[in-house]
């Protein structure tokens, strides 16, 4: 009998990882082939450096950060977990935790909610015996995500390229996002109310605890990238300040951090950036842009997701009211429309698996029930 070689294993093993590693993070793989196809039409120069927007890198990293450290420690879980435990049906509770995941989505980023809340979600229908509500619930806190987020500059990472590209007023920025937000919330109310019955159930007691003393210097870390967002302190101090803090502190929560969201954005300002200087791109999009800069950004979003779009069509047009408004409600739509919905839909399979073609059928229907229903609004009000 012949012992299997350890190192025979390893270039098969490698295969695999990187197999895994190209399927969750497909649109940075992209980003890095369109970066590297457009450098070939405008080679490599000075004017590069000028396409990166540092703050807004700075700004995500810190936020990122300081939620994993968050996360690490489970705070956002147990405060979600109490929240559930106060309602006594299926409804309220679904209710309860799509409504989580829309605030968590506003003070953690919408891929952070989902990576928080959609195990709550998993693990509070699965011991309750209410599984036949989970496609419904997770394409709702999908929806949640998406679309609570908007409402914030860093509640959706495109959210807080466009707001510091543009230089939006703080009240401005909310009172653009605010129409849509609140008929956001209607909708997936008056879906809840429809689609889940108030069956009762109950949960048992949750025996995680918090430290105390990591909360709350958590907490402040987290009020400081807050700050640096709504520009009340220089970036450059969140660059320095929270990095040696977690180092400390935590470092797994640095190594946690979605790198290969941040390298999504830089390779998506080289693309964007050249693409802006190329005659013929600029003439096409300037144009379509000018006809109807809510719709093609909408549309835009079905195709090559909202984060790509938000840093792509901001070198075209300076109506950043539409665009803002058009790269967040696009979220909603097709599987690749929002980063987020690729997370929901590979949790889900993770504990359903073979179940995707009926989780694609329900999602698109509420999706693009949703699409069509807040395009109209925000067509109707005059963005």
């Amino acid at each position: 009998m012949t012992k299997q070689l350890p190192w025979l294993n390893l270039p098969h093993e490698l295969f695999e990882k990187a197999v895994a590693f190209a399927r969750k993070n497909v649109v940075m793989l992209i980003a890095l082939v369109a970066a590297v196809i457009t450098s070939i039409a405008v080679p490599v120069d000075a004017e590069y450096i000028g396409y990166f927007d540092f703050k807004t890198l700075t700004c995500l990293f810190c936020v990122l950060a300081v939620v994993s450290a968050l996360r690490n420690i489970n705070f956002f879980y147990v405060m979600a977990y109490k929240v559930v435990r106060l309602f006594k049906n299926a409804r309220m509770s679904v209710l309860a935790l799509v409504y989580i995941t829309f605030i968590g989505s506003m003070l953690i980023a919408n891929d952070m909610a989902l990576l928080t809340f959609l195990p709550l979600g998993y693990f509070v229908l699965s011991e309750t015996g209410k599984e036949k509500y989970m496609a419904f619930t997770f394409i709702m806190q999908n929806i949640a995500a998406n679309l609570g987020g908007m409402l914030t500059p860093f509640g959706n990472p495109q959210n807080l390229y466009l707001y510091t590209k543009f230089n939006i007023p703080n009240l401005e920025f909310m009172g653009i996002m605010a129409p849509p937000f609140l008929v956001s919330i209607a909708l997936i109310t008056v879906c809840c109310f429809i689609f889940v019955r108030p069956e009762p159930l109950s949960l048992g007691e949750e025996k995680v605890t918090l430290s105390p003393s990591r909360t709350a210097i958590y907490l402040v870390l987290f009020a400081l990238s807050i700050l640096i967002v709504f520009r009340g302190i220089p970036y450059w101090i969140g660059l320095i300040v929270i990095p040696v803090a977690l180092l400390f502190l935590d470092r797994k929560a640095l190594a946690a951090v979605d790198y290969p969201l941040l390298l999504t954005f830089v390779f998506f300002f080289i693309f964007a950036g050249n693409m802006a200087r190329i005659e013929p791109v600029r003439e096409l999009f300037s144009f379509l842009l000018e006809k109807n800069t809510l719709v093609f950004s909408v549309l835009s979003c079905q195709i090559i997701s909202n984060v790509p779009s938000s840093i792509l069509l901001s070198q075209f047009t300076g109506n950043y009211r539409s665009l803002l408004v058009g790269v967040n409600i696009g979220g909603a739509g097709t599987l690749i429309a929002s980063l987020a919905s690729l997370i929901t839909f590979r949790e889900y399979l993770k504990h359903n698996p073979g179940k995707s073609r009926y989780y694609i059928a329900l999602f698109s229907a509420f999706n693009f029930g949703f699409l069509a229903l807040l395009t109209g609004f925000s067509l109707a009000i005059g963005l």
